[in-house]
């Protein structure tokens, strides 16, 4: 099995080469501010990007033609359940022309298919778990505002991978398990995972605040700032400015805890509400069963932090076992995705909106 997985970040492609059950290259290619500076928009990158991959298979010596599948991250498409969906004409289509946000992922499934363009009759190009996947139940759709629906937007991709990651070596069965996963990096995303669906969770703009992001406000004092500021410059605060980093003037965990150890109390307290915040979200989330919650697992940069793993098993280790599986997943699981696809263990679903 030969499948070449492919992540555009906003200053970086990943890409890797995935050969009969592991990744046997992987690459995080860096685009400089100079090589991106011409662009104006995203999809004006799709050329540039697709000439980087392809020097990337030839100095790897990967033949496009014998790649069964390339799986690209799914970008901003309408709600769509979890699993893999082909690149059609119709998801291009909504990537290039439809969709109102603007994100460097809306780049995954056209590259992709640029690739299996090069590639044999029978390689496929898939898209998995893209960051739109809703499987929310009806009460959680409920804002608190009629005209105004919560949405399921998050780390969909390494969430599933890492519930059905660690559901497998608890012994348990992902479709009848009951977990809770927290992506903890520059943004957050907290989801509940309940008998194979992710059935809620707490995005990274109303929940507790990342390294970056601000999380929720207190809105009666929010809303006279956003008088004051114009809209992109609100979105920047709120999205790159916020959180950690506006405390800490970095969103580097490793740092502020450094910065702590040396003495510095009040970035110290900051810290503390920063975990504070985290435990709430994940105790929240398990009210939706009840509290009947089999495993809870801290994924993403932060929870490398030996200091956030056992401070928030301090706080939430009571409602169930703490699993700490750090880093980020999406290339595995993008190729794992795919790799059941072309063995026929999972349908490939057909977009369409």
């Amino acid at each position: 099995m030969k499948i070449l997985a492919i992540n555009p970040g906003s200053t970086s492609t990943k890409v890797s080469y995935y050969l009969d059950g592991e990744i046997i290259k992987e690459q995080g290619i860096s685009h400089t501010t100079e090589e991106l500076q011409g662009f104006h928009h995203v999809m004006e990158q799709l050329e540039f990007r697709r000439d980087i991959l392809l020097r990337f298979m030839e100095k790897e010596g990967i033949d496009p033609k014998e790649l069964d599948a390339v799986a690209g991250r799914g970008g901003l498409l309408p709600p769509v359940s979890a699993g893999a969906y082909e690149v059609n004409d119709e998801m291009i289509e909504y990537l290039k022309h439809v969709t109102k946000i603007e994100h460097p992922s809306n780049l995954g499934a056209l590259l992709a298919n640029e690739i299996k363009e090069q590639g044999n009759p029978q390689t496929i190009a898939v898209i998995y778990d893209p960051v739109t996947v809703d499987e929310f139940e009806e009460v959680a759709r409920i804002s608190g505002l009629k005209g105004i629906e919560r949405k399921s937007i998050g780390h969909a991709l390494n969430m599933r991978a890492v519930a059905m990651k660690v559901a497998g070596e608890q012994g348990l069965d992902y479709q009848k398990a009951t977990l809770i996963v927290a992506h903890l990096g520059g943004g957050n995303t907290i989801s509940i995972h309940h008998h194979g669906k992710m059935i809620d969770l707490i995005s990274d703009d109303e929940g507790p605040f990342s390294t970056e992001r601000t999380g929720g406000l207190p809105l009666k004092y929010l809303m006279p700032l956003c008088y004051e500021h114009p809209l992109k410059e609100m979105q920047r605060l709120y999205k790159r400015e916020g959180g950690l980093k506006s405390y800490a003037g970095t969103s580097d965990a490793r740092e502020i805890e450094a910065r702590i150890t040396a003495g510095d109390a009040e970035l110290g307290k900051i810290y503390d509400a920063y975990i504070y915040q985290i435990a709430k979200g994940i105790g929240g989330l398990a009210t939706v069963t009840n509290g009947l919650v089999d495993v809870i697992a801290l994924t993403g940069g932060v929870a490398y932090s030996e200091i956030v793993v056992k401070e928030l098993t301090k706080r939430v280790g009571f409602i169930a076992p703490i699993i700490a599986i750090p880093g980020e997943h999406e290339m595995i699981a993008l190729s794992k995705g795919a790799e059941r696809v072309v063995l026929g263990q999972e349908e490939l679903k057909q977009f369409h909106y």
